[in-house]
């Protein structure tokens, strides 16, 4: 009976030395799964590109993400399973028919605590350091079940086509541009981003879904000199004037012949009248014509990145913008383009027309008609749509279907508009009120 009892003691020992190794490799796997699926691909990249190996293998193991939690889901269940097992035979043959309750409860304790929340908060912590010290081992995990994970695949694929869903593990869930928009919109609302931080950032991000139609300088609002006035006028004009470039025409507003530089005026002034040893009548000689430089034409369509590149590429800050029929509607320069990313940029020479947004002392907000939608929103953290219109005016008599009056009162989009200035067809002023939510 003595000799009996070794083999019977051995036996239990080591099942219970297994059961604890299969605990921990259902903590390795399930740790992995968290960092893995948790760690960023741009971190992960920014380390491989300092010859970090761990994170280059991590790049590559996350490239299937299906193939990948496939294979650690099938690793996990089987070590789960067979812990759960051997524990269950153990408990069973040291107490008895109670034992399969009393293996259950303790499995249960031992996998929720060592294989599943501890390995988890361990990897969650530092979720890219975490996957590049599991990932080479992972690699091997995935390539031994990678035919058991094919044929789960297909049989997954196969059930949810049945339903009508189609899966792409190609395609990503989120684009890089909504998740920084995304992380962008956390940081702000936990405090940890400025709401000018972040402006420049989604302004940046934002170039690409714009158009030069969104942010041009009307027709309307252009500064333009008539080539047939006299040239001391003209002069007179290009100093006084806030702008360094402006268009020249001859006859109407859509014959454009150039773009009037006022330095290159200035050169052409300076030579003029030192040829004529300080005979200022000599200006009267001075050609518009070849003074203008040539203008250059780009579609309203656009986009605001596209144009960007195409100021740079031809080291031209100004450009013409006309619909599909060649007709004007309006001017757009570099620097409207960077205000985009950086909020308004005014210098000494800019005039100081009325703020384009204030409030009164009750607490409406006054805008000019003429602002955009994007700029408000950005400046008042709302929400008003700017799909069917670009500016606040615009907004308005799309929804009134008509052009109101001044006085008129709207409310739409949880909003009150009134209209406080209208000069001809345009609002040039509006007063806005976001209305309290009853429930």
């Amino acid at each position: 009976m003595e000799s009996g009892g070794a083999p019977l003691d051995l036996t239990f020992w080591l099942t219970v030395a297994a059961i604890i190794g299969l605990l921990v490799v259902s903590g390795f796997f399930s740790g992995s799964e968290t960092a893995l699926t948790a760690s960023s691909r741009g971190k992960l990249r920014a380390q491989a590109d300092k010859g970090t190996r761990g994170a280059a293998s991590a790049l590559k193991v996350t490239e299937d993400t299906e193939r990948l939690i496939g294979a650690v889901l099938l690793g996990n269940n089987m070590v789960n399973i067979l812990a759960a097992s051997l524990a269950t035979a153990l408990f069973t043959q040291v107490f008895g028919e109670s034992g399969v309750a009393l293996a259950t409860l303790v499995m249960t304790l031992l996998v929720l605590i060592f294989a599943e929340v501890l390995p988890k908060t361990f990897a969650i912590t530092n979720p890219e350091r975490a996957a590049g010290m599991v990932a080479p081992v992972i690699r091997v995990v995935v390539v031994v079940f990678s035919p058991v994970v094919s044929v789960v695949r297909f049989i997954v694929r196969a059930m949810l086509s049945v339903v009508g869903v189609q899966t792409d593990p190609n395609s990503q869930i989120l684009s890089f541009h909504e998740e920084i928009a995304g992380a962008l919109a956390l940081g702000h609302s936990e405090g940890s981003v400025q709401k000018e931080d972040r402006d420049r950032l989604l302004g940046a991000l934002d170039l690409s879904e714009r158009t030069v139609e969104e942010i041009m300088l009307h027709r309307s609002q252009i500064e333009m000199i008539n080539a047939d006035d006299p040239v001391e006028d003209i002069i007179a004009q290009a100093l006084n004037s806030s702008h360094t470039r402006l268009p020249a025409y001859r006859g109407e507003q859509e014959n454009i012949i150039g773009v009037l530089h006022s330095r290159d005026l200035m050169r052409e002034v300076h030579r003029l009248v030192t040829e004529a040893q300080g005979d200022y009548s000599a200006i009267s000689a001075l050609s518009l014509a070849s003074v203008a430089r040539e203008a250059y034409f780009v579609p309203d369509t656009t986009p605001l990145d596209e144009q960007m590149r195409q100021f740079l590429h031809r080291r031209s800050h100004f450009a013409m913008v006309v619909d599909e029929y060649g007709a004007l509607r309006g001017l757009i320069t570099l620097e409207d383009i960077l205000e985009e990313i950086v909020g308004e940029i005014e210098d000494e020479h800019d005039k100081g027309d009325t703020a384009a947004l204030e409030r009164n002392e009750v607490g409406d907000v006054l805008v000019d008609g003429g602002m955009t939608i994007r700029d408000l929103n950005r400046a008042m953290e709302w929400s008003l749509p700017d799909e069917e219109a670009n500016t606040i005016a615009g907004l308005v008599i799309h929804e009134a279907q008509t052009i109101p009056s001044e006085g008129q009162v709207f409310k739409f989009h949880g909003f009150r508009f009134e209209v406080v200035e209208r000069e001809d067809n345009r609002l040039t002023r509006l007063k806005l009120r976001e209305m309290v939510k009853t429930h």
